[in-house]
């Protein structure tokens, strides 16, 4: 990859020694400088305010058109309808707004927590800001573990190395000496410098980086999606209805009381307690994962994880750590346990420690070695060198094999490079430890141009990149759920397939390079984001391109990353994930934040979505089924010019026994459970259709026949409001079915909670019909114990048809849709 399309050219010769002030500004000259702009003004922050957060809550298409409903309510007189109304759209409000308020909150917490200090030459002395006080020409000093704050250049004269992994993606730390430009958001590595702002605030590279995350992201689920279709379908068809039917009851003559009641009625088909079912289910969500130690920002993130079938992972510092783990040791010239001694010696002997060093030194611990010089590790000299104190000047040398091949004896080649090759196939880091004699000190004044031309190789080091926890194991659950796994890094090619591989990779995979990505035609390219799966030298830009073309491609995309250079990936996918050690814009973009670092929450969010997508399906079936029973229903009943149904009391106790409890409690019992995603559509209708269509003509006849044979429109209406219960409740049963009696569409679910509820909606209901007090306050006329049990027999006949009906798919033989039945749970 062509680092100059991250980081810009220019990063020598920007001026000589005269030309930068290490001493830095007065206090006086920082002042002036922020009055003229030239301060690091923050740019807003990737995340939401709080306002923003109230106003995407609010004011939403389906909050304003309920809202405006209660309020047609509330001029009609109807003051406890418009209540209930406003009351269920609140709730739902209500709870998506903690979740995502306390989400910020933690978040604004972490920032703080992890926000970084300034150290700024004033006045000739050191003085530690916020790093908002920068401003151009401040000179700032820099130590092992500092994050590089401003862009600009070094102007100490030590040297440092910097680790751009969070620009890049590369994982190898980057030597910086005089004049060489510093990047914001890398970080020190190791050693200690000066450098000068030039670049601050909006022209900085991380700020120029993450511009495009800055425009708040929200992305809608298919189920989202498919609730909101309903919702704005039936609000028109309600208004479409409502229309005629007050049109009709007008020209007839009804008194306004009544016309009043219709239009409570009909409002009643807009099912906004889907909102709160669904509200209420990723908050049950939310609650359960953060105790796997995920956070959820966007309240649909766990149940867009079950949608996702395309896993898109950034390797350095999201798949590895950032550290290195020893492997093993093969000894040449000296037995494996001197070699051993030696190895962990060197690595405690050096000042300058680096995850080179911590690793061998956890893996190989030894003592420190007398050393009289050293030549610390550099990444243009890629080896590290210790001369020994006495007399004979052992000097210990580690390196790359390639590296240090022009010092060893032509001999020694042919096993060294076949050791090399046998850990390269296995997908290890080599170094190499040499053994010579050094030159005396007087023999020049670097130790580059003493090394002895005779080293004896002494053994072979092998490391690899660590992985973070459970990272193989979330990796492999994913790939046996069937969503396919890809790797996009912008690190060097052998050392992203080497990560893949050990991560669980097929060793066979061929690795993609950004600059093919570059010279692909948009047919090339589709195809390469399909079928390869490791990506290596990859800008931003292409990271994000990828994940742009799997969507179009019609792939469900979630995004894995950490740092500045993800964000715009994270932002096109249609699931953002981020690690909390990672960049704060990174978390700000995310939906979902991996707390501990461990994707060991991953496979428990999954699966988590998968209940909650589960639980919305049996939720979906209850309120469809309900639509279509109440509008055919109620058309019917206008069609024959026979009395309304229902009034607006006897309607809401309807709804409340057989859809609101039931939603909520099915939403919080749902199992995990694979959903074949391409027939939801089709499974629904297979459901609602025969379920609403058959129960409609039930209960019309039943109403009729109460009504001709002598009943009152009062009696009528309360045993067809007792047989709605009945059957509404058989119809939670099929959509949460407790054992394969019930199994008509939905596979065997089990547990016994169902039908609890199913005893206590009916128990209640039966007790309301029989209280004289509570049969009044719902418009109830009393039933008599007959009315009551002939309604119930109805309601089994009812639903041993209905089982008939759906396994012998007869519904979908009448329309001729034999072809594109619903598999039979029989």
């Amino acid at each position: 990859m062509d680092r100059s399309a991250l980081i810009p050219a220019g990063s020598r010769g920007v001026g000589s020694a005269a030309d930068m002030n290490a001493s830095g500004l007065s206090e006086q000259e920082a002042v002036a400088r922020r009055a003229r702009g030239l301060g690091n003004r923050i740019p807003p922050a990737t995340g939401r305010t709080y306002r923003q957060i109230l106003r995407e809550n609010v004011l939403t298409f389906v909050n304003a058109v309920i809202f405006a409903l209660s309020l047609a309510l509330l001029a009609l007189g109807q003051c406890s309808d418009a209540l209930v109304s406003v009351a269920v759209i609140s709730v739902n409000v209500l709870v998506g707004l903690i979740q995502e308020v306390r989400a910020k909150r933690v978040l604004d917490r972490i920032a703080l927590l992890t926000r970084p200090r300034a150290v700024v030459i004033r006045d000739g002395r050191e003085r530690e800001i916020d790093p908002v006080e920068i401003v151009v020409g401040d000179v700032l000093l820099i130590r092992p573990g500092d994050q590089v704050l401003v862009d600009g250049p070094v102007v100490g004269d030590g040297r440092i190395e910097a680790d751009e992994s969070l620009l890049t993606g590369e994982s190898d730390p980057v030597a910086k000496g005089f004049a060489d430009e510093l990047h914001s958001g890398s970080f020190c590595v190791s050693g200690t410098t000066r450098y000068e702002a030039r670049a601050v605030g909006d022209d900085s590279l991380a700020n120029r980086l993450t511009v495009g995350a800055r425009a708040f992201r929200r992305a809608r689920t298919p189920l989202q999606r498919q609730v909101i279709l309903v919702v704005r379908v039936m609000v028109l068809v309600a208004v479409s209805f409502g229309v005629m039917l007050v049109a009709a009851a007008v020209i007839d003559g009804l008194p306004p009381v009544q016309i009043v009641r219709i239009a409570v009625v009909v409002a009643g088909l807009v099912p906004n307690g889907l909102f709160l079912a669904i509200a209420a289910a990723y908050a049950i969500g939310a609650v359960r994962i953060a105790g796997h130690g995920a956070l959820v920002q966007q309240a649909n993130a766990i149940e867009s994880l079950s949608n996702v079938d395309v896993l898109c992972l950034d390797k350095t510092g999201t798949l590895t750590s950032g550290q290195l783990e020893f492997v093993d040791v093969r000894a040449f010239a000296v037995p494996e346990a001197e070699a051993r001694i030696l190895i962990g010696g060197f690595a405690a002997s050096v000042t300058a420690s680096n995850r080179t060093s911590r690793a061998i030194a956890a893996g190989c611990p030894g003592r420190r070695l007398p050393v009289d010089e050293e030549m610390p590790f550099a990444s243009d000299r890629r080896w590290s060198a210790l001369v020994l104190g006495g007399p004979r000047r052992e000097i210990l040398v580690l390196g790359a094999p390639d590296a240090l091949r022009p010092y060893l004896a032509p001999d020694e080649h042919r096993a060294i490079d076949a050791a090399v090759a046998e850990a390269a196939n296995a997908s290890l880091r080599v170094l190499l430890l040499g053994r010579g004699t050094a030159a005396p000190r007087s023999a020049g004044p670097s130790m580059a141009l003493s090394l002895p031309k005779a080293l004896v190789p002494i053994a072979l080091v092998t490391l690899r990149d660590e992985l973070r926890p459970s990272v193989r194991e979330c990796l492999a659950s994913f790939a046996g759920a069937g969503i396919t796994l890809k790797l996009v890094s912008g690190d060097h090619p052998a050392t992203t397939r080497a990560v893949a591989v050990q991560a669980g990779f097929a060793a066979t995979s061929p690795t993609v390079l950004g600059e093919e990505l570059a010279r692909a035609s948009a047919r090339d390219l589709r195809r390469l984001a399909r079928e390869a799966t490791i990506f290596a030298r990859v800008t931003p830009q292409q990271k994000e391109l990828l994940v742009r073309t799997l969507r179009e491609e019609g792939r469900y995309v979630a995004m894995i990353g950490d740092g500045i250079n993800d964000v715009p990936s994270l932002k096109r996918a249609d699931l953002a994930i981020a690690l909390h050690s990672g960049a704060p814009a990174a978390r700000a973009v995310a939906d979902l934040i991996l707390l501990d670092d461990s994707f060991a929450t991953l496979p428990a969010a999954f699966r988590e979505g998968q209940r909650i997508l589960q639980g919305m399906q049996a939720v979906l079936r209850l309120f469809l089924t309900r639509i279509a029973y109440m509008v055919l229903l109620i058309a019917g009943a206008a069609l024959v010019e026979a009395d309304f149904p229902y009034t607006p009391k006897q309607n809401a106790v309807v709804t409340l026994l057989t859809v609101g409890v039931p939603a909520i409690a099915l939403a919080a019992w749902a199992s995990p459970a694979r959903i074949d995603r391409r027939r939801l559509v089709s499974t629904l209708l297979h459901f609602v259709a025969p379920a609403g269509w058959s129960l409609a003509l039930l209960g019309l006849a039943f109403f009729l026949a109460y009504l001709v044979l002598g009943g009152s429109p009062e009696l009528a209406q309360g045993a067809l409001t007792a047989l709605s219960v009945f059957c509404g409740v058989a119809v939670v049963l099929f959509a949460s079915p407790p054992n394969r009696g019930w199994a008509a569409v939905e596979a065997v679910l089990g547990g016994w909670r169902p039908v609890a509820l199913a005893i206590v909606v009916l128990s209640g209901f039966v007790w309301i019909a029989m209280d004289a007090k509570a049969s009044g306050f719902f418009d109830l006329a009393p039933l008599s114990e007959r009315d009551i049990v002939f309604a119930a027999v109805l309601s089994i006949a009812w639903a041993t048809a209905l089982r008939w009906i759906w396994r012998a798919h007869l519904m979908e033989r009448m329309l001729g849709l034999e072809q594109d039945q619903v598999p039979s749970t029989a």
